[in-house]
C-alpha cells in the first residue's frame, strides 16, 4: 500500500510546536490595515493556536 502524501497547503500554513499545540497565521493581515483599530493589529501579531477541535485533522493532513 502506497504511503499517505501530506495536503502541501496546509504544510505551508501550520506548524506543530514542542508542546504538540498546531501554531497557524492571522487572517486578515494582507493589506488595507489602515483602518484596522491599533489595538486590533498589534493583537494579530501574536502567535495564534489551532483549535483542538480541528487540531487532530490538521495533524493528519500534516503528517
Amino acid at each position: 500500500m502506497p504511503k499517505m502524501k501530506s495536503v502541501k497547503g496546509a504544510v505551508k500554513r501550520f506548524k506543530v510546536r514542542k508542546s504538540g499545540k498546531i501554531k497557524r497565521g492571522t487572517a486578515f493581515r494582507s493589506h488595507i490595515l489602515t483602518k484596522v483599530d491599533g489595538k486590533h493589529h498589534r493583537s494579530m501579531r501574536s502567535p495564534k493556536h489551532v483549535d483542538p477541535a480541528d487540531a487532530k485533522k490538521i495533524k493528519a493532513m500534516i503528517n
